[in-house]
C-alpha cells in the first residue's frame, strides 16, 4: 500500500498536467455544430457579392518594388496596402461611397457602392495636385473625417514613403441641370498634414504609416489625428537604395519600428479653397510604445469621461491600451496593463502580450453594458499558433473601470477560447456589428498573408525560433518572393453567436470564404434599409462589396449625429447663419459627425446596447460615422436612448430621449435636437 501511495505521489505532477491539458482542450477547441444547426443559423443572414467599379488607365502591378535590402522578401514587404472606407462622401445622406486603396494601381479611389447607388458619379482617383509625389511612395489606407469642420466629408490618406495627405472637400455650386454636386477628383483639394516648404521633389520625412485614427483626444471639441508608423522611417519602397532600412529586432519584444505622432486640431477654413491646420505632437507616448510596429489602432471612450482611450495593435511585440488623461490643448496617455494572475500566460495579458497584433475593434460582446475588445493575431495550425484576443471587461461599472485604469490596471481577461473566437488564420481587420438586427454582435474578420504556389510556412517557423540578434537584418530572413505562399488560401471569417453562447464561423454557408488574402472591412447602411452592408479590401485582388439581403431579425435604431452647422472652427452662435447659407448653395454639406459620441439603448426587458460614432478603428477598414444598433425581435415601441457627447467648446453633455426604431438625424449642441 505504501508503495502505491509513493508511486501516486511521484506521478501526481504528470497526472495533473495531463488533466489540465485535457481540460484546456475541451474548453478551447473550436466549436462544432451540426449541419442542421449551421443551416438554421445561416438562414438568418444573406449577402450578395457585387463588383466595385474602379477607374481604368492605370498601370497594373502584382508586387511592389522595394529597397534592395528587401529584395529577397519583397512579397513580405508587399503584403499590406489594401484598404477600404465606407462613408457619405457626396453629401446625399447615405453611406454609399467607398474610398479604396488598391496596391494593384497604387491609387486611392473614390467610387459609389454598386447596386442601386451605382452610376451617381464616375469612379476616380484622388489627385495630389501640386504636392510632391514619387515612385517610392504608396498609399496604405484612407480615413474619412470632417477635418475642417464645414460639414463636408474629407479624406486623410496615409502612405509609405511620405507624410499623410489630407484631401479637403471643396465647396462647389450645384449643377444647373441636376440640382446636385457631381463628385470628381476636382471636388477635393490636397493639403499636407505635416507642413513644410517643399519644392517639386519631396524632401520631407520618409514615414511608413500603417494606421490612423481620428477622435477628440484632448477634449477641446475638435477632431485630432493619430498616425502610427510601422517600419522605421526610411526608403522602404525605393529600389535604387540599399541602405536605410531594417526589420524588427525581436519577434516578441521589438521597439525599433517607426515613430508614432498625434496631430491636434488648431484652425480651419471652408470654401472653394479649404484649409485645416494641425499641430504635430511628437512626445505623447513613451519610446517603447511609440516605437512599436503598429498595424492597427482603435479609439473609444471606455470609462465614460468622453476622453477616448487608444488601443494600439503591435506586430512583434506587446499591444498597448492607453488610458486618456488629456486636457484641452494637451494630449496625454498612460499605458495600462492587466494584473498578473496565476494560470494566465503573459501573452494573454493586455500590455504584456507577445503576439502579432493586426486588427482591433470594440463592442459589448457579453451584454454587461461595458465595451469589450477583439484583437486579431496570427492563428494558423502547423504555422504559427497564437490566438486572437477577446478581451472582456471585468469591471463592475464605468466608475470602477475608470478607477482601475487610473491606477494603471486594465481590468480585462481574454476569453477568446471559450467563446470560440481564438483561431481562424493570419488575422487582419475585424468589425463587430449586428448584421441582422438580432441584438447580438457578429464578428467579421479578414485573414491570409501571401498567396503563391510554394509553401513557406516551414521557413517562417524557423524564423520565429531564430535568435533575436539576427532579426533586424533583412539578409538573415528566409526568402518570401513572388510565387511563395504563406497562408495565401485562408478565407474570411464570419462568426455568429450560437444558443450556447459560443461563436461559430458561417462564412462558408454564406459564400464569404473565398481563398484570397483579405485586409480591410468597412461597414455602413448604403441604402438606408436598416441592414449593414460591407465592403472588403483584398490584397492583390479586386475589392468586393456585399449587399445585405438578410431578413431582419428585429428592429434597429440608426442615428446620424452631427454638430450644429457653424463656420470652420467657429463656436459663436451668431456666426451660424453664414454657414447655413453656404450649405444651401452647395447642397453637399450634411453635417460634421460628432466623433466620439456615445449611445446607450435600454430596452423594456432591461438589455443595454452600446453604440458610438467611430473615428476610424481597425487595420485598413473604416466603418461609416452613423450609429447602428440592432434591437432584437421584441422591440416594437419607443426605446430609451442615453446620449453623451462633447460640443465644439469641449463641454460634455448628456441627454435621455425616447426614440422610435428606425433612422434619426440629431444635431448635438447644448441639446440634442432632431432635424
Amino acid at each position: 500500500m505504501a508503495q502505491r501511495v509513493g508511486w501516486l505521489r511521484r506521478q501526481l505532477p504528470g497526472i495533473v498536467a495531463l488533466a489540465l491539458v485535457a481540460t484546456l482542450f475541451q474548453v478551447s477547441r473550436l466549436p462544432t455544430a451540426t449541419a442542421a444547426e449551421l443551416e438554421s443559423m445561416a438562414s438568418r443572414y444573406a449577402f450578395t457579392p457585387m463588383s466595385i467599379a474602379m477607374p481604368g488607365g492605370y498601370p497594373q502591378q502584382t508586387i511592389r518594388k522595394v529597397n534592395k535590402d528587401y529584395k529577397n522578401i519583397d512579397a513580405w514587404i508587399s503584403s499590406v496596402g489594401a484598404g477600404v472606407a465606407m462613408n457619405d462622401l457626396d453629401g446625399d445622406g447615405l453611406a454609399n461611397d467607398l474610398c479604396i486603396t488598391d496596391p494593384r494601381i497604387d491609387q486611392v479611389v473614390v467610387t459609389p457602392v454598386p447596386g442601386a447607388s451605382a452610376g451617381r458619379y464616375a469612379p476616380f482617383a484622388l489627385n495630389p495636385g501640386a504636392l510632391p509625389m514619387g515612385v517610392a511612395m504608396a498609399p496604405m489606407g484612407c480615413l474619412p473625417g470632417d477635418f475642417n469642420e464645414d460639414g463636408r466629408m474629407d479624406v486623410l490618406v496615409y502612405l509609405w514613403g511620405r507624410t499623410p495627405i489630407v484631401y479637403l472637400a471643396r465647396a462647389a455650386e450645384e449643377s444647373a441641370t441636376t440640382g446636385t454636386t457631381d463628385l470628381t477628383a476636382a471636388s477635393f483639394q490636397a493639403t499636407e498634414l505635416v507642413p513644410g516648404g517643399r519644392g517639386p521633389d519631396y524632401t520631407g520625412p520618409l514615414w511608413n504609416s500603417n494606421s490612423a485614427a481620428a477622435d477628440d483626444f484632448d477634449g477641446d471639441g475638435h477632431l485630432d489625428i493619430y498616425i502610427g508608423n510601422y517600419f522605421p522611417h526610411g526608403p522602404v519602397l525605393d529600389d535604387t537604395k540599399s541602405t536605410g532600412v531594417a526589420m524588427n529586432h525581436s519577434m516578441s519584444n521589438a521597439f525599433n519600428g517607426g515613430e508614432d505622432y498625434f496631430f491636434r486640431w488648431t484652425e480651419a477654413t471652408a470654401g472653394a479653397q479649404p484649409t485645416a491646420t494641425f499641430e504635430m505632437v511628437a512626445d505623447v507616448l513613451p519610446r517603447n510604445v511609440s516605437k512599436g510596429w503598429v498595424l492597427a489602432s482603435g479609439a473609444n471612450d471606455l470609462d465614460g469621461d468622453q476622453l477616448p482611450e487608444l488601443y494600439l495593435a503591435h506586430d512583434f511585440g506587446p499591444d498597448r491600451l492607453l488610458y486618456n488623461q488629456s486636457t484641452p490643448g494637451r494630449i496625454k496617455f498612460s499605458p495600462v496593463k492587466a494584473v498578473r494572475k496565476p494560470l494566465v500566460p503573459k501573452s494573454k495579458r493586455i500590455g504584456a502580450d507577445s503576439f502579432k497584433g493586426m486588427g482591433v475593434d470594440f463592442g459589448d460582446l457579453d451584454g454587461d453594458g461595458l465595451y469589450d475588445m477583439y484583437v486579431s493575431n496570427i492563428t494558423t495550425s502547423f504555422g504559427l499558433e497564437e490566438s486572437h484576443f477577446a478581451f472582456m471587461s471585468t469591471a463592475k461599472d464605468v466608475d470602477d473601470l475608470r478607477a482601475q485604469l487610473g491606477n494603471g490596471k486594465a481590468p480585462y481577461v481574454d476569453r477568446s477560447a471559450p467563446l470560440g473566437l481564438a483561431w481562424s488564420g493570419w488575422g487582419w481587420d475585424v468589425k463587430l456589428a449586428d448584421f441582422n438586427n438580432s441584438g447580438s454582435l457578429a464578428v467579421a474578420q479578414t485573414t491570409g498573408f501571401v498567396k503563391g504556389e510554394v509553401n513557406r510556412w516551414p521557413q517562417l517557423q524557423e524564423l520565429a525560433m531564430a535568435n533575436d540578434l539576427a532579426l533586424d537584418n533583412p539578409h538573415w530572413w528566409p526568402h518570401v518572393v513572388a510565387g511563395d505562399d504563406v497562408g495565401g488560401s485562408q478565407r474570411m471569417h464570419f462568426f455568429v453567436k450560437g444558443e450556447d453562447g459560443r461563436y461559430v464561423n458561417l462564412a462558408g454557408e454564406l459564400g464569404l470564404d473565398i481563398p484570397v488574402p483579405t485586409r480591410g472591412i468597412a461597414t455602413g447602411d448604403a441604402d438606408g434599409d436598416g441592414l449593414l452592408d460591407f465592403a472588403v479590401a483584398r490584397q492583390w485582388d479586386a475589392p468586393v462589396y456585399y449587399q445585405n439581403d438578410s431578413e431582419s431579425s428585429g428592429a434597429f435604431l440608426g442615428l446620424r449625429l452631427t454638430h450644429p452647422a457653424a463656420p470652420a472652427g467657429a463656436t459663436d452662435e451668431a456666426e451660424k447663419p453664414a454657414a447655413d447659407a453656404a450649405t444651401a448653395t452647395t447642397g453637399a454639406a450634411t453635417g460634421s459627425p460628432v466623433v466620439g459620441a456615445q449611445v446607450t439603448v435600454t430596452t423594456e426587458d432591461g438589455r443595454k446596447l452600446l453604440g458610438r460614432v467611430d473615428g476610424g478603428s481597425g487595420h485598413s477598414g473604416k466603418r461609416s460615422h452613423e450609429v447602428h444598433i440592432g434591437l432584437g425581435e421584441n422591440v416594437t415601441g419607443t426605446v430609451q436612448v442615453h446620449l453623451r457627447w462633447r460640443d465644439r467648446a469641449g463641454e460634455v453633455h448628456e441627454q435621455d430621449l425616447r426614440l422610435t426604431p428606425g433612422w434619426h438625424s440629431l444635431e448635438l449642441g447644448a441639446l440634442a435636437l432632431e432635424r
